[in-house]
């Protein structure tokens, strides 16, 4: 083998990799970024081939199309390499699996690229949920709900698609002399922005069958369901100004003049004023009068000894008084939320049946689509058991991968995959079924479609209490009963190095398990990367806080976001014309050593580009890397 076509050994597995990639029992593994679990998933995988199981058997279920990609990649990769790898170092790669390398074995090894390339469907099954959703709708379409030869859209064709709704649902109401969907659609875009505004009718369409479940009238049954009054809301403010008892708003007031200060006088004012005015007059008042008994910030105001000498229950009375203004006031506010939430939710129905309608004309479906309606296919009564029966002739072991962005309706397929793998051994003695799981908990506060770490957590515990249960079970036979489930962690981070790490671990102790979701405490991170490290927190620009200047172009951008990027641009040329070195390499800083990283693709990211290119920094520009 040429030395460009040379492939490296496989790490050897230590610990509780090497247990994790063991396909004799099931196994949840909590792995921090950095720490191999690719690797573990990648061994496993492996180690269930080199024991016999077909390919075909195997699904692998990963997050991200590229990231089963590279998943496929890397198996491919290796099992081409055992073909031709020499029977020494074909031995240790075994070894550093934890296998031993007998000469069947290895020669099984040889044989294993071969039988995946003829495995049905030309390889491995490692798919995004989507994937899996769409190849299985795909066989049952018409059970499904959906058109056949249904095709899925991708994001970019989504948001078109949506855009699309949106103005044809404008136009038709315009069409129709409806002025109330116009109107509300700008008054979300004001409360919540351009992009917040289109986010909510995205949230709408997701949840049709919910907002057709609701009654015609959406706006009156939110104000039932917040308690508020129907009808006319100034009537009812009046109503309760009304309802205010005038003997002790005037003892108040009589306290305040007694008391003697300028405050006092004008608070004393104010009441006498409250106590000869009319019903209008006295609902303009209402702020100024609940401002003598409580702070601009709707603290009560502490009472002085003056004002207690001169009325002896003040207090009571003050708090009584700041309690019903705060409650009138707050009705204003709470109708004008209620009823511009009733309003939207109504515009979101429309939007949702408009955005059905385009997808069914479309012949499309989006990725919600795909999981609901592969989780009501398999819930559906009669087809539902007939489909989880052939899927667990075809499917003996499950992996996932990326565990924590995994919502309640994906985990609702999984379950559906292998409930009958925790159902004891039985007639498959002695072949095993497993399920092989890891994420990492402190990931899945990113909330990705709609996950959340108790729905992580509320995973595990279900499947561990399924694996216990049946363990335990002394009415049936020994080796018939189900395999262990192992609860594995990986902390040693081949990626960061300690300083980096210590900064991870005193994060974590400062918000502690519960902020991050997690019930246990969190264990702490070690680094088997040698060298120093750095984590520089750089002080926070406020908006209005930068220097006075001509924006020009930029004018729209906040002030602090052009700020932000002129200081990282600067700190780069910076480190350049100083010749930063770069101690794990021996050598001085280069512009490709340099990543940044920014929450999403917006305005900052465009402005590093450019500022970059004004400090003469070489910069590859927006998207033209991608992680692993």
């Amino acid at each position: 083998m040429s030395a460009g076509n040379t492939i490296r050994p496989l790490p050897v597995l230590k610990g509780e990799q090497l247990r994790a990639s063991r396909p004799e029992a099931h196994v949840w593994l909590s792995a921090s970024a950095g720490t191999g679990k690719t690797q573990v998933l990648a061994a496993r995988v492996f180690r269930l081939l080199l024991r016999g199981v077909e390919p075909a058997a195997i699904l692998c279920l990963t997050f991200t199309k590229a990231g089963a990609a590279e998943m496929a990649a890397r198996v491919n990769r290796q099992l081409a390499a055992w073909v031709r790898m020499a029977d020494t170092d074909l031995g240790a790669d075994l070894i550093a699996l934890g296998e031993r390398p007998t000469p069947a074995l290895v020669a099984r090894a040889r044989t294993l690229f071969a039988k995946v390339l003829d495995a049905p469907g030309g390889g491995l099954r490692i798919q995004t949920i989507h994937g899996f959703c769409q190849s299985l709708l795909a066989a049952f379409p018409i059970e499904a709900g959906l058109v056949p030869g249904f095709r899925p859209i991708e994001p970019r064709e989504e948001a078109l698609l949506r855009r699309q709704a949106l103005s044809d649902l404008l136009i038709e109401a315009e069409r129709e002399g409806r002025h109330a969907p116009v109107e509300t659609i700008g008054r979300l875009s004001l409360r919540l922005g351009e992009q917040g505004a289109e986010q909510f009718l995205a949230e709408c369409s997701r949840a049709g069958v919910a907002l057709e479940a609701l009654p015609a009238g959406i706006a009156p049954f939110i104000r039932r369901a917040l308690d508020l009054p129907a009808g006319d809301i100034e009537a009812a403010v009046a109503a309760g100004c009304a309802a205010l008892d005038d003997d002790a708003i005037g003892r108040i007031g009589a306290a305040n003049r007694a008391w003697g200060t300028a405050t006092g006088g004008g608070f004393a004012d104010t009441i006498a004023r409250w106590l000869t005015a009319d019903e209008g007059a006295r609902v303009a008042m209402l702020a100024d009068l609940m401002n003598v008994v409580r702070t601009g910030k709707g603290d009560p105001r502490k009472a002085s000894a003056k004002l207690i000498a001169a009325e002896p229950d003040y207090e009571a009375l003050a708090a009584q008084l700041g309690e019903e203004c705060a409650e009138l006031l707050s009705l204003r506010v709470r109708a004008a939320y209620a009823d511009l939430l009733g309003a939207a939710l109504e515009v979101g129905r429309d939007y949702a049946r408009g955005y059905e309608a385009a997808k069914r004309r479309a012949g499309a479906v989006d990725f919600d689509d795909l999981i609901g309606a592969a989780v009501a296919l398999l819930q559906q009564e009669g087809i539902g058991e007939w489909i989880r029966y052939k899927l667990d002739q075809v499917t003996e072991h499950v992996l996932v991968d990326e565990a924590q962005d995994t919502n309640v309706a994906q985990w609702t397929i999984i379950r559906a995959l292998v409930d009958e793998y925790f159902v004891g051994r039985g007639v498959y003695a002695p072949s095993v079924r497993t399920l092989f799981t890891v994420g990492d908990l402190k990931q899945a506060i990113f909330g990705f479609q709609g996950t959340d770490p108790l729905f992580f957590q509320a995973a595990e515990r279900y499947f561990a209490d399924k694996a216990q249960e049946v363990a335990g079970d002394e009415l049936m036979p020994e080796d018939e009963r189900g395999l262990p489930f192992d609860r594995l962690s990986l902390t040693d981070s081949f990626r960061s190095t300690a300083p980096v790490l210590e900064f991870v671990d005193a994060a974590i102790d400062t918000v502690g398990a519960a902020g991050l979701g997690a019930a246990d405490a969190i264990p702490p991170h070690a680094s088997r990367v040698a060298g120093p490290g750095e984590v520089a927190l750089w002080p926070v620009i406020a908006a209005g806080a930068g220097e006075a200047e001509d924006a020009g172009e930029e004018g729209w951008i906040d002030d602090a976001v052009r700020d932000n990027a002129a200081r990282i641009a600067k700190t780069v040329r910076r480190w350049l014309d100083d010749g930063l070195i770069l101690e794990s390499k021996g050598r001085a800083l280069r512009p490709e050593d340099v990543m940044i990283l920014v929450k999403r693709r917006g305005e900052l990211a465009q402005l590093l580009v450019a500022r970059l290119y004004a400090e003469g920094v070489p910069v590859a520009g927006v998207d033209r890397l991608r992680l692993s």
